[in-house]
């Protein structure tokens, strides 16, 4: 039977923004891990740096890429592609993960509470901006080269479907549900080009710096565990794989991941109905 430790990746190259922590480290680290060839992504460009670092002697692993990009820069996401391309070669894996969440409007000194009418309007569309435009800047600069090499893959990083609705949780929710449009929508334009859209959520809170305050209260107090970013690994590395060919405008959650089976079944077992209903064909 073929399990995850079997994929290798090599000759692939790759982008992962938000490389430098939590979800992105855990996921550029994975991918670099199976042979590809990284471009580690940070608006942080020392903790792109380090995290690149720590693939350095690893066996098998590919290169490891650290570069600064803001991709709320369209400037910045251009200047991302083109070092991949410079340094790679070409370009075939695209991962949207960085963003900001409910922790940045938090931490703003003109946040009265998390309300939408009392949150700072500034950090609210910074949100926003570096989440939904931010995933459209990278996949606009990207899309050409990835439709170039046959076999492009764009994974969007959403959330949960609670998450979404939940109280006080508004622009990040609000950023996500977009962000799905955005995976149904892309998959649609690229139909026919051999590159596939899908999105990719951890499947609840993860222990990074986006989960809020009173979210860790929350979920202290309701007894619910906190997830790994760990847990991004295996549906990663499924998508960026040619076990996924074809397999596009779908929803994976990465918690529901079964590890004991094959790839592909553990990838039917993780498939979740899209958050959105899927438009008629014809639209």
């Amino acid at each position: 039977m073929t399990s995850i430790s079997d994929i290798r990746l090599d000759g692939r190259a790759a982008i992962v923004t938000g490389a430098g922590a939590g979800l992105g480290r855990a996921m550029a680290q994975a991918l670099a891990g199976a042979g590809a060839d990284v471009v580690f992504a940070d608006v942080n460009e020392e903790s792109a740096r380090r995290s690149a670092a720590e693939m350095a002697g690893k066996p098998g692993a590919g290169r490891a890429l650290p570069i600064g990009c803001d991709i709320t820069s369209l400037d910045d996401c251009r200047r991302t592609v083109d070092a991949a391309l410079v340094a790679f070669g070409a370009l075939h894996i695209l991962v949207n993960n960085a963003g900001k969440g409910p922790a940045h409007v938090e931490a703003s000194p003109n946040t009265k509470s998390l309300k939408f009418w009392e949150a700072d309007p500034d950090i609210w569309r910074l949100v926003i901006t570096t989440n939904v435009t931010g995933a459209y800047f990278m996949s606009h600069a990207a899309a050409p080269h990835l439709i170039r090499s046959g076999r492009g893959r764009i994974v969007n990083v959403t959330t949960s479907l609670p998450t979404m609705q939940r109280k006080t949780n508004s622009p990040y929710g609000v950023s996500k549900v977009a962000i799905e449009a955005e995976t149904l929508i892309w998959s649609k334009d690229l139909e026919g080009t051999g590159v596939t859209v899908n999105s990719l959520i951890p499947g609840g809170a993860v222990d990074t710096d986006f989960v809020s305050a009173p979210t860790r209260a929350d979920m202290k107090a309701s007894g619910r565990k906190i997830l790994q970013p760990e847990v991004m690994i295996a549906p990663i590395l499924w998508l960026a794989s040619r076990l996924s060919d074809g397999v596009t405008g779908r929803r994976y959650v990465g918690k529901n991941w079964d590890s004991s089976l094959d790839p592909s079944a553990a990838a039917a077992k993780a498939l979740e109905a899209p958050v959105l209903r899927k438009p008629p064909a014809d639209l």
